[in-house]
């Protein structure tokens, strides 16, 4: 078959969006399609259950809803559509309220934002904001997505002056994440030591009744929103975890939530040839032998767009990396998904995927339009966005010459109701994925032991610190501390480096780590 018909029997075009999908790269012929017949059907079987609000996260007993979100009249009863409808309108009726002043912080109108939350509750808003955010925007928006120390102040030094003029919005669904917590505990002192009440200009996502609701109602935030149960914070951003910050910043949250509602009618087709999640999902499952053999590079040719790869990371590799099928058997499933953006590659890691090993394959993303208004010729007849395209199409082809395969995914521009698509079409083939190879996409049992490991880790620092206060000038062991602790002896070793290079201790090293000698510092 010629590439040209090829290309136009393996694409899809939707319509309302103008997004169109090219699977024609990929190995994906009409045997492989009746092969997997039986695991399709099971797979719009699953997520019409899931629409329906059958339980689909068992760990927690929870339905998984992100998808009312943006219909709310898809909701299991009109008592959750009408929670979803005034959770919008809140979350607008506020932001209208700061744009024009009758909400302001110590300093006057509110002029920068600054987001606390981490992983989801930050990589949507994030990508929103880069992607969105033009000339005309209401509010600049800072982040502390980390626990790290350094993060915070690199912040903070750029806010210092402007506190009593930054909105601080923090998002927890649980309202015990650490590393929110703890952003929000350097950002409440930062506030203060500016003489600033931090409660004046806070405001709190998060669940009824959890910590964060209780310290925002205690303390007279300025507004509190809810999070809900049945929203994964992966897929939060059509939630008010991603409109309130983009309502903020002047972005039209209702034509991101209608681009995102027209790929969810789209991809409700059961026809898999005609249905862009299905067949994206199944691109996945052929390239990658059913069980992630090989990686998703993402190469967005869109400065815009650069923050993709970041929240795919997330969305996919959290939704589909188990260990265990839904039938409790062990499995090994996951896709790795990395990313840069294009052109920026043709001088980075596209050489190895030429030249390199075979084990990935690309999903190329376009904006079909170039840039609002005119453009400039760069050289007779050219411009840098003709330049643009020519290195897509340049290096999309040199791929295939080389047997590597790709999606091709096509956007007319990067504005509200194409980026909604865009989000909506990778849940959607996250969702039929997982039903393709029998796992739950909706639970992520992995993150919860990390934060077990920490919180030991956090305990024996606590405990090393204790016993360093006798060790004496002439110093202990790591080894010898970790025996009276009963506690493996490398933790122990990196729990006192810990301490000594953060003020608590004090090491002599030794030729070997096991000869290091630390004290305690008053």
């Amino acid at each position: 078959m010629s590439g040209w018909k090829r290309y136009g029997d393996w694409l899809v075009r939707e319509q309302e969006t103008g997004l169109w999908l090219d699977v024609s790269r990929m190995g994906l012929d009409e045997a492989f399609l009746e092969r997997m017949e039986e695991q399709v059907k099971r797979a719009f079987a699953d997520m019409r259950q899931l629409e329906a609000g059958e339980i689909a996260n068992p760990d927690e007993e929870r339905m998984v809803g992100h998808y009312w979100l943006r219909a709310p009249e898809l909701a299991p009863n009109e008592a959750l559509a009408r929670v979803i409808r005034e959770d919008r309108e809140a979350c607008l009726d506020f932001a209208g309220r700061v744009a024009c002043g009758d909400i302001c912080g110590e300093g006057g109108q509110f002029r920068e934002v600054l987001l606390i939350g981490i992983g989801g509750s930050a990589l949507g808003p994030q990508l929103a904001a880069d992607a969105l955010r033009r000339g005309t925007s209401a509010m600049e928006t800072h982040y502390f997505d980390n626990t790290d120390p350094d993060g915070f102040d690199r912040v903070l030094d750029g806010l210092r002056d402007r506190l009593g003029e930054t909105l601080t919005v923090v998002i927890s669904k649980s309202g015990g994440t650490e590393e929110t917590r703890n952003g929000m505990l350097e950002a409440a002192a930062a506030y203060r030591a500016a003489g600033l009440d931090f409660a004046r200009h806070a405001a709190a996502v998060t669940g009824e009744g959890s910590a964060l609701d209780r310290e925002a109602e205690g303390n007279g935030w300025l507004a509190r929103f809810r999070m809900h149960d049945w929203v994964g914070g992966r897929t939060s951003v059509t939630s008010v975890v991603g409109l309130l910050p983009m309502a903020l910043q002047g972005i039209d949250t209702g034509a991101f939530l209608e681009g995102a509602a027209s790929m969810d009618r789209h991809t409700r087709s059961e026809d898999p040839r005609a249905n862009a999640a299905m067949l994206m999902a199944l691109a996945w499952h052929q390239a990658g032998e059913g069980r992630g053999a090989k990686d998703m590079v993402i190469l967005p040719y869109k400065d815009r767009l650069l923050l993709l790869s970041r929240y795919l990371q997330q969305l996919v590799m959290e939704s589909l990396g188990k260990d265990r099928d839904r039938d409790g058997g062990e499995t090994a499933q996951g896709i790795t998904v990395y990313g840069n953006k294009g052109s920026t590659d043709q001088h980075a890691f596209v050489q190895q995927l030429c030249d390199g090993v075979n084990n990935f394959f690309v999903t190329f993303v376009e904006a079909r339009r170039a840039r609002q208004g005119n453009s400039l010729e760069v050289k007779p007849g050219a411009t840098s966005g003709d330049y643009l395209q020519g290195f897509l199409r340049g290096t999309r082809r040199a791929l295939t010459e080389r047997g590597r395969q790709s999606v091709t995914l096509s956007i007319p521009e990067v504005e509200e109701r194409s980026l909604g698509a865009l989000i909506a079409l990778f849940e959607r083939a996250v969702g039929f994925y997982a039903s393709l190879v029998n796992i739950n996409a909706y639970h992520q049992p992995g993150v919860q032991a990390g934060k077990t490991a920490a919180s030991s880790f956090l305990t024996l620092l606590g405990r090393a610190r204790a016993e360093l206060t006798g060790s004496g000038q002439e110093g202990i062991l790591a080894a010898e501390l970790a025996r009276g602790l009963g506690e493996d002896p490398e933790d122990v070793f990196h729990a006192l480096h810990h301490l000594a290079a953060n003020g608590s201790a004090r090491c002599r090293l030794g030729l070997h780590p096991a000869e290091d000698r630390f004290v305690g510092l008053p």
